[in-house]
């Protein structure tokens, strides 16, 4: 009978201790999961339309003015006229300016290279996609309160207003090379085809991070759930960290899509990271095509442990 009952109050006990690291597993994983995150995006990759005007009847057709002159089969001033030592008719001199037409329209297609004459692109263009990564201490309060003015106030439905989000969003990081920790760069050139599918997929695979995203700004509509979530607002919008928390991370990734060349470095320290973001924040507007902007935590109150960091951003290294 005693040897029954001690297998039994080991049973329990064992299982009691199952259940309560069942609940403790199960709360970790939850917090683990509660990631708010920000983003700022917009652009397209879609390849403008070339439009062609063909030329009016009154410039070479029909002859260039003045009365008709039997034997040239153009009315009044023509080159005919003008150069007859030259033994061409009309149809003769005709087909010289067609092939000089054409001889313009091939050197300007290889100067251009995939640029159509009205600075746009083609769909045989090559396009940059690059990916910058920088995690931070949250001791850096200043950078997700420039963050979320960014986003509240940026136009992201223009190319200009695409480069300034880039430039302000790059420079924020720029600031504080201090709290700098980890970073990671990707840089791909492609088609333009193949460019939106890897733009597309950086984006995502950031974007699915996020248990929430609090703040957004996507082609100028703007989104902003950060106070109704969290029931408050605190000053000035910075982080507030937790009581007995320790190790604490800011994640901002910056991803472009851009036309011609983007060769990000890799990352082996704060030189390579400092160099990748100038690099990045650099491209014109001329060139950007599409650009995301996200960053973790971004409510008021959330925070990116060290844990999380091992979970979801194993590409990063330490600089």
């Amino acid at each position: 009978m005693k040897m029954i009952f001690k297998r039994k109050f080991w049973l329990k006990s064992i299982t009691a201790l199952l259940l309560v690291g069942v609940l403790v597993l199960g709360n970790a994983s939850t917090a683990m999961a509660a990631r708010t995150g920000g983003r700022i995006g917009g652009g397209s990759f879609r390849a403008p339309s070339r439009s062609y005007s063909t030329p009016r009847g009154g410039g070479y057709g029909g002859g260039y003015g003045g009365g008709y002159r039997p034997g040239y089969g153009g009315g009044g001033f023509g080159f005919p006229f003008l150069l007859p030592f030259f033994g061409f008719g009309g149809g003769g001199l005709f087909s010289i300016l067609i092939f000089f037409a054409l001889a313009n329209f091939l050197v300007r297609a290889f100067r251009s290279a995939g640029v159509s004459e009205d600075g746009g692109y083609s769909a045989s263009s090559k396009v940059s996609v690059a990916q910058v990564q920088v995690g931070l201490l949250a001791n850096a309060r200043e950078l997700q309160p420039e963050l979320n003015r960014l986003a509240l106030t940026a136009d992201t439905s223009s190319a200009s207003g695409r480069a300034t989000v880039v430039q302000e969003a790059t420079l924020a990081l720029l600031r504080h090379p201090e709290y700098w920790v980890y970073g990671a760069t990707d840089s791909q050139k492609a088609s333009l085809e193949a460019a939106e599918a890897k733009f597309n997929q950086l984006a995502l695979t950031e974007r699915s991070k996020f248990t929430d995203e609090t703040l957004t700004n996507v082609n100028s509509v703007i989104d902003d759930k950060s106070q109704q979530a969290l029931g408050g607002e605190t000053e000035e919008g910075a982080i507030q960290l937790r009581e007995g928390d320790s190790g604490e991370y800011i994640i901002a990734t910056v991803i472009v899509g851009a036309t011609g060349n983007l060769d990000l470095p890799k990352i082996n320290g704060s030189d390579d990271l400092r160099q990748a973001l100038q690099q990045v924040g650099s491209v014109g507007s001329d060139r950007l095509l599409a650009v995301e902007v996200l960053w973790t935590p971004q409510a008021d109150g959330d925070t990116l442990s060290s844990d999380d960091i091992l979970a979801y951003y194993p590409n990063l290294k330490l600089v």
